[in-house]
């Protein structure tokens, strides 16, 4: 699916790439059906289905954002990693696809 709003391009495909994420040794994701979403301005950024990465590991934070494109996220932490993952419970129905996926700010495509 692909949006434009003045002149901001949001898509969201599926991807059949292979991502991972570890974090001090640790394999906190790993899917091979992760959504890519495309953006203006920003990198590319895959979204995980929450069956593909260790919720158990994760801690709900108090944070919280807007985006004007693709609604409200909430935040999740590791002890020492405050807000490394985020998801939209709600989106925006032009990314409805993301609903309740997991996005980490760092990646591996493998």
């Amino acid at each position: 699916m692909t949006r434009e709003t003045r002149g901001h391009t949001i898509t969201v495909e599926p991807s059949g790439e292979h991502v991972r994420v570890v974090r001090g040794g640790q394999v906190l994701a790993d899917s091979r059906r992760p959504l890519v979403l495309r953006e203006t301005g920003c990198p590319p950024r895959y979204y995980l289905p929450p069956e593909d990465v260790r919720l158990d590991l994760l801690t709900p934070s108090g944070t919280h954002t807007h985006c004007p494109f693709k609604g409200d996220a909430s935040y999740w932490s590791l002890p020492d990693a405050p807000d490394l993952v985020w998801a939209y419970p709600e989106p925006k129905p032009d990314v409805a696809a993301i609903k309740d996926h997991l996005c980490f700010y760092d990646t591996e495509v493998v």
